[in-house]
C-alpha cells in the first residue's frame, strides 16, 4: 500500500457517496508499501479501505482480483470484500484511476513474527490455496522465471551502484534458475506477495489476507518459498530454523506438501529471493517524485540469495522428511 495520487476532497466524497456506506468523517492515506494508492476511511456506517489503482497494475487484471477476493471470502478465507456501488458495479474512476472500495479487518500486521505467528501464517497460506483449487479464472505469473530478465534489464545499468558486483551476481544466478527451474509441480492459486505487512492477527490467531494485486496461477509451492523468505529470516540475516519448522508444519497439517515440491524447494526460495530482489531493486531507482513511499531494500534479497545458495534440501528450511 502507498500514496501515489493526492484525490481531492469533493471528488472523494462524490465518489463514497455512490455506495451505501454513509457519509465521509474522514479519511488519510497509508504510506506503507509500493504498488497502489490507499486510503483508510471512516463513515458513518463505519470504516473501509478505499483503492486507487495505479500504473503498475494492469487494469485488464482487476476482474480476476476482485473475483478472487469474493471466492476466497465465499470459503469461509477472511479477506477484504469489494463492495458493489448503487449501480452493482465493484470497479469505478477516481481522480483518473481505477477505484474500489473495502469492507475494512480487525486485526494487526506483525512486524517481527515468532513462530507461532509463523505456524498460523502457514496454515492460513494452505487453507488459502485449498480454497482456491476450483476459481475459474487464470492470471499467469508475470513476475516469475520468464519475467526476471526484463526486470534486471531495467536495473542492470546501475546495479553496481547499490551494490559492487551486484549485476555479475545477478546476472549468474539468472542462469543457474534458467537451468535448474521446475516445471511440473501441482499450481493453483497463490497469493504471490504474503509478506508481514499482509496478514493481520487478533493474539495468536490469523485474522485476515490482504493485498492480492499480485495473485496469480502458479506452483503453490512457490508460494510458500515466498512465505519462507518473508517470515523465517532474522534482522542480521540469519534464517530461522524454528519458524521455518513452524510455518511448514503449519501448512502440512492442512495441505501436505509433495515429493517432489519438497526436493524443490531449495530452487524456490532462490527464485523467490531473486524476485523480490528485482522488484526492489528496480523501485529503488525509480522512486516516483513526490511519492509518499519508502523503497525497500534490494539488498536483504540478495543476502537471502546468498543463503539459499547453499541450501542442500528442504531440511536446511525446517521441514523433516
Amino acid at each position: 500500500m502507498a500514496v501515489y495520487t493526492e484525490v481531492p476532497d469533493d471528488e472523494l466524497v462524490a465518489f463514497v457517496a455512490g455506495y451505501e456506506i454513509g457519509e465521509v468523517l474522514s479519511y488519510k492515506g497509508i504510506a506503507e508499501g509500493v504498488e497502489n494508492t490507499n486510503y483508510f476511511l471512516h463513515t458513518s456506517r463505519g470504516s473501509y479501505i478505499l483503492t486507487l489503482y495505479e500504473k503498475r497494475v494492469n487494469e485488464a487484471d482487476l476482474p480476476f482480483f476482485v473475483g478472487l477476493m469474493r471466492h476466497l471470502a465465499s470459503k469461509g478465507l477472511n479477506c477484504p470484500l469489494p463492495l458493489e456501488n448503487r449501480h452493482g458495479e465493484t470497479l469505478g474512476r477516481l481522480a483518473s484511476r481505477p477505484a474500489a472500495i473495502f469492507t475494512f479487518l480487525d486485526g494487526i500486521a506483525v512486524r517481527r513474527p515468532t513462530a507461532p505467528h509463523c505456524g498460523a501464517l502457514g496454515s492460513a497460506l494452505a487453507r488459502l490455496h485449498v480454497a482456491g483449487a476450483d476459481f475459474v479464472m487464470v492470471r499467469p505469473n508475470t513476475l516469475s522465471l520468464a519475467g526476471w530478465p526484463p526486470l534486471f534489464a531495467q536495473a542492470e545499468a546501475e546495479a553496481d551502484r547499490v551494490s559492487t558486483g551486484l549485476a555479475e551476481r545477478t546476472r549468474r544466478e539468472l542462469s543457474a534458475l534458467q537451468r535448474d527451474w521446475p516445471t511440473d509441480l501441482p499450481a493453483g492459486i497463490i497469493h504471490a506477495d504474503l509478506f508481514t505487512d499482509n496478514v493481520f492477527f487478533i493474539g495468536p490467531a490469523v485474522s485476515g489476507l490482504i493485498d492480492f494485486y499480485f495473485a496469480c496461477t502458479d506452483a503453490l509451492a512457490y508460494d510458500v518459498a515466498i512465505c519462507l523468505n518473508a517470515w523465517c529470516f532474522e534482522i542480521d540475516g540469519s534464517f530461522n530454523l524454528t519458524k521455518g519448522q513452524s510455518l511448514l508444519a503449519g501448512y502440512q497439517a492442512v495441505r501436505p506438501l509433495q515429493p517432489a515440491e519438497i526436493d524443490a524447494l531449495p530452487v524456490l526460495c532462490r527464485g523467490s529471493a531473486m524476485r523480490f530482489m528485482l522488484t526492489r531493486l528496480v523501485d529503488w531507482l525509480n522512486v516516483p517524485p513526490g511519492a509518499l513511499v519508502k523503497p525497500k531494500d534490494p539488498l536483504e534479497y540478495d543476502r537471502k540469495l546468498n543463503f539459499h545458495k547453499h541450501a542442500r534440501n528442504a531440511r536446511e528450511y525446517g521441514l523433516d522428511v
